[in-house]
């Protein structure tokens, strides 16, 4: 089964245990997120499903976004930016982790296996087994000039 199919199944198996109705405002907002190919802020979600279906508001992108994260389907981050950012949920054994551009804003999701096999012998020196962790690293351009990821998040809001 395919992850969107499994996140999908999730949701439904959730709102089923809930008793909640799949609108078609919530299936224009999952269709949109499970296309994003990026950690997406609430405003660009909205932007993004408002191409698709008019008429959805903020409040209702907010809500469904917090179900979304209360069934297992969508994760929340923060980057340190001021904002919380939605990915797809993991599952199973599936982990990545993230480096955040300080200059340009990109977040780039990487695995790396001697990462983690470093981390499990850390926490095993203190007698530990990792249940779950989340690393972040931050950084910058080395080439700020020259950076085309900077380049159009200047060109997408008109700052630098």
């Amino acid at each position: 089964m395919s992850q969107t199919a499994a996140l999908e199944s999730r949701l439904r198996e959730y709102m089923k245990a809930n008793s909640l109705k799949n609108t078609q405002q919530r299936q224009a907002i999952l269709e949109t997120f499970l296309e994003a190919e990026e950690h997406l802020a609430l405003d660009e979600l909205l932007e993004r499903v408002q191409e698709r279906r008019a008429g959805i508001g903020y409040a209702t992108v907010y809500r469904t976004m917090k179900m979304f994260t209360e069934a297992g389907v969508a994760q929340e981050r923060r980057f340190g930016d001021g904002q919380a950012r939605y990915e797809l949920a993991e599952l199973g054994d599936d982990h990545h982790d993230h480096l955040i551009c300080e200059t340009c804003g990109h977040i780039f999701e990487f695995e790396d296996e001697e990462i983690e096999r470093r981390q499990a012998e850390v926490a095993a020196a203190f007698g530990l087994r990792i249940r779950r962790h989340r690393l972040d690293l931050w950084g910058e351009c080395l080439n700020p000039d020259s950076c085309s990821r900077r380049e159009s998040a200047q060109g997408a809001d008109g700052a630098a």
